[in-house]
């Protein structure tokens, strides 16, 4: 089961990598009155909860930097930067790098329980491979969230 959700992982990563590549940068920042935030603040969110999710699960590395927890983080808004956000192209290299990172995790790590049980609102997570699981089905919401503002904007 835990290759499964590997397998899964990086098809679900590089789903992303390739839809997030396919949209015009000057869509990033444009926020409908109907959504709360940006592409550019769900793609942040993407990379910064996934590292987290895994740096939490696995012994998953990829140093992203300092900045993006303050940008994107849960509870964030493009509204309250006071800095200059990545571009699209720095936000790919990092989507591309935690998809390398994804390799380098061993289903059999999966299997382990975590140091520390992760609550998350109502959700409690104790295995790595729950955390994992849950870390994909995160990332295909904002997957989801992203595509819906597209069909707006484009709609405009």
């Amino acid at each position: 089961m835990s290759q499964n959700i590997l397998h899964t992982g990086k098809r679900v990563h590089n789903m992303a990598l390739q839809q997030i590549q396919a949209i015009p940068e000057e869509l990033f920042d444009v926020q409908p009155p109907q959504f709360n935030n940006t592409i550019r603040w769900h793609v942040g969110h993407m990379i910064v909860t996934l590292n987290y999710f895994l740096y939490k699960a696995t012994s998953f590395q990829f140093e992203i930097p300092e900045v993006y927890g303050r940008l994107f983080s849960p509870g964030t808004k493009p509204s309250d930067w006071t800095v200059a956000p990545p571009t699209k192209e720095e936000l790919l290299e990092c989507i591309s790098g935690q998809l390398k990172g994804l390799e380098g995790i061993s289903a059999a790590s999966l299997e382990e329980p975590l140091k520390q049980p992760v609550d998350l609102g109502p959700m409690h997570f104790e295995n790595a491979g729950e955390l994992v699981n849950f870390a994909l089905i995160h990332e295909a919401m904002h997957l989801g969230n992203i595509a819906s503002m597209l069909k707006v904007i484009k709609q405009a």
